[in-house]
């Protein structure tokens, strides 16, 4: 399994460099995160090994005993999966940055559990759904303006972009135009001062990332493409 998680990891992080290139970007602008849902700790110490430091989890709950095995400090976490809001407290405890914030609601209770945690900062990304499906977690942009001003006012959350999951197409083309719609709000957002630093996107998977890179993603969430197929409990 290392030598397999090695060899995919060195294919993606090309597909990652070339893509970058087409488009007249620095392949270092685009970090990946290893999606490691439903994977044991003793596969991500092996992707470890083969260079991988950023791991992106979909749940809680999984990731606890994961972090807990190998390390709050020896890798960096994301939280990629939609957060229910009893998760937060210990969302706060565990994660370096969550991707999948998309409610007013949630935005309090996560400032509110940062300052009962002592926790200074905690980056965060705002999940957009830009395609209307019931199936899947994200803010409508029409109450985007909402929790961006309430974003702007916290001490301890720290908006550091925008983030994605757009519809599965057989035809990757297909999810482009979200892609660049996400682009776009990021843009605006960041010309109007309203976000901390460049503006992240983290757009794009393993069927689509390199597309994604083409749009502007900064952050890739990319899991088949190096571990292989999921593991599912039997």
């Amino acid at each position: 399994m290392d030598s397999d998680i090695a060899t995919n990891l060195a294919l993606v992080k090309a597909r990652i460099r070339n893509a970058a290139v087409r488009v007249g970007r620095r392949p270092d602008e685009v970090k990946l995160i290893a999606v490691s849902k439903t994977h044991p700790a003793n596969t991500l110490r092996e992707a470890m090994n083969a260079g991988i430091d950023c791991f992106g989890e979909n749940k809680v709950q999984e990731a606890e005993g994961k972090i807990a095995d190998i390390g709050r400090h020896t890798a960096e976490w994301h939280l990629i999966g939609h957060l229910q809001s009893n998760k937060a407290r210990k969302a706060v405890q565990l994660f370096d940055m969550i991707h999948s914030l998309d409610s007013v609601e949630l935005a309090q209770r996560l400032e509110r559990i940062c300052i009962d945690e002592g926790r200074a900062e905690l980056p965060v990304l705002v999940q957009v759904d830009l395609a209307g499906e019931v199936t899947k977690s994200g803010i409508d942009e029409a109450d985007l303006s909402e929790l961006i001003e309430f974003l702007k006012g916290c001490e301890r959350l720290r908006f550091k972009g925008l983030m994605i999951v757009p519809p599965f197409f057989d035809d990757h083309e297909a999810t482009r135009p979200y892609l660049v719609r996400l682009r776009e709000l990021r843009d605006r957002m960041a010309k109007n001062g309203d976000l901390d630093g460049k503006g992240e996107l983290s757009m794009g998977m393993s069927h689509d990332f390199e597309i994604a890179i083409e749009e502007g993603a900064t952050m890739v969430r990319v899991g088949t493409a190096v571990f292989g197929a999921r593991e599912y409990p039997q």
